[in-house]
């Protein structure tokens, strides 16, 4: 299976195939309900679980409309931090550039923190075609990497795989990447993570170059916050020489106090644990601990064409938890590979159509991906509206060439039920033929029908049955005046 999404089906077909796996369907169902279960239980210890998430949504929203003041402050101070900002336009220019920066140190190969961005920009292939090696070390991307899979999650890349599958990838996989898994392998996940963990040691420690995202660039002192759970994410940080961090420029939030609210959020919504076992700071560099080189490549990609949107820039908010997926009935029977996009489920079914324009079948098809059941609005720890977001973009999406059929159907639908008379006409004709009607609609439309039942008209109309049945109330007698009481009299009388 190819590490890209390029080429990939539209939504709809990919789906009908992943749904016909059972043991992706097991592996999936097994793995969301009990991160769901667990995060239902971490989120409900806070009562001011819906006051935090309503600031959240504030400090995200207020950053994007004033993006361009907190990303010159973010650039400022990382440069006199000691860092150095670039800036990229697309994925194609930050692949370019962290290529040129890796091979001006003299090195062919670098470690890597897991990362959405450079998944988006397809970092790992960029640099395997400028000639350096790129190491991922979090556990579940090290699976999808030795497996020459592509992630199908945003938090667990290998949800899709079970224990046993893990165990035979480590045995026919590791010898070709480094230091290969012990021939006694079993499926226990201890010993599983132990020989992911002996297994990446060399690499961390022979690396002189990493390469990371962020969860959070802190505008005020320029520092990077990356919160993980396994502690590959410190050993990449603190050990080599140099390291390229490339990060969408939505990742800013203006002060440390407003990380203080993204602390409780995202640990709860994402692992479900009331902190992170790692988080770690970068602020520039320090002479003599750490980092001696750092690089900071700022992402567009796509982001200011959402952040021109009123509606659709709400997904910009993202801290990437995966609770959307988590709670998403479509996500849970098809998949992330379905998707076709680093940023599979409800979230990737707004957020990839923004960043990549509606113009492939597979984008066009993702705003359909969902039954707007709103449970993701209501998972969604900044309370990202995604079903009204989804809503937007299907009326966005029925613009391109391909929906002429439907936009015509939907113009004289509109002319018919302006016009009372055609309209009574043709309601008349509907039930009165209603025995020669199909059960499924033809051509294009065939695939409306397919899942579901063709409604059968009525008999009559409801003109017709209101004129049958309803009895229009006698006319009220205007003749004989309605006699008025004199309430002053009255009292006085009494």
């Amino acid at each position: 299976m190819s590490g890209t999404f390029v080429g990939m089906p539209a939504f709809p077909v990919a789906a009908r195939a992943s749904t016909r796996d059972a043991v992706l369907r097991a592996n999936l169902a097994r793995a969301t309900h009990t991160i769901r279960h667990k995060r239902e239980q971490a989120v409900g210890e806070l009562a001011d679980w819906e006051a935090l998430r309503a600031a959240g949504a504030a400090i995200k929203d207020r950053t994007l409309r004033h993006l361009d003041h907190y990303l010159l402050q973010a650039e400022q101070q990382v440069t006199a931090a000691g860092g150095i900002v670039h800036w990229a336009r697309d994925g194609e220019q930050a692949n370019r550039i962290a290529a040129d920066l890796i091979h001006a140190t003299g090195q062919r190969e670098v470690v890597k923190i897991k990362s959405m961005a450079t998944q988006e920009i397809g970092l790992n292939e960029a640099l395997a075609a400028a000639g350096i090696t790129a190491y991922e070390t979090d556990l579940a991307e090290l699976i999808v990497q030795l497996g020459g899979d592509r992630p199908s999650h945003l938090l667990v890349p290998a949800i899709h795989r079970n224990r046993t599958e893990i165990r035979q990838i480590f045995r026919e996989q590791m010898g070709a990447w480094g230091r290969p898994a012990p021939q006694d392998l079993t499926d226990d996940p201890a010993a599983l993570a132990e020989a992911a963990r002996v297994h990446l040691r060399e690499k961390f420690l022979r690396a002189q170059v990493a390469v990371c995202g962020a969860n959070f660039l802190i505008a005020e002192t320029g520092t990077l916050a990356i919160f993980e759970s396994e502690g590959n994410g410190r050993m990449c940080l603190t050990l080599p020489h140099t390291l390229i961090a490339i990060v969408g420029i939505e990742k800013l939030i203006p002060t440390w106090r407003d990380l203080e609210v993204f602390s409780q959020l995202l640990p709860r919504s994402s692992t479900a644990e009331r902190m992170n076992p790692y988080t770690s700071f970068i602020t520039g560099t320090t002479h003599g601990d750490g980092p001696q080189a750092f690089h900071l490549i700022l992402l567009d990609n796509g982001r200011t064409h959402a952040l021109a949107d009123p509606i659709g820039r709400q997904a910009l908010r993202c801290i990437r938890c995966s609770a959307c997926l988590n709670v998403c009935p479509v996500y849970e029977r098809a998949g992330g590979h379905a998707y076709g996009s680093a940023y599979p489920g409800p979230i990737g079914a707004i957020l990839t159509p923004q960043l990549r324009g509606l113009t492939s079948a597979l984008d066009a098809s993702l705003p359909y991906a969902s039954s707007l059941c709103g449970a993701c609005y209501q998972a969604c720890p900044v309370a990202i509206d995604i079903p009204q977001v989804l809503i937007h973009l299907r009326a966005q999406a029925t613009t391109r060439p391909g929906h002429r059929a439907e936009r015509a159907a939907m113009r004289a639908t509109r002319w018919l039920m302006l016009r009372p008379k055609p309209f009574a006409a043709a309601a008349r004709l509907t039930a009165r033929t209603r025995r020669l009607h199909p059960t499924r609609l033809p051509g294009p439309a065939a695939a409306w029908s397919a899942t579901r039942a063709l409604p059968r008209a009525p008999e009559q109309t409801f003109r017709d049955w209101w004129a049958k049945n309803h009895t229009p109330p006698a006319p009220r007698d205007t003749t004989t005046p309605t006699p008025r009481h004199d309430t002053r009299q009255q009292q006085e009388g009494a």
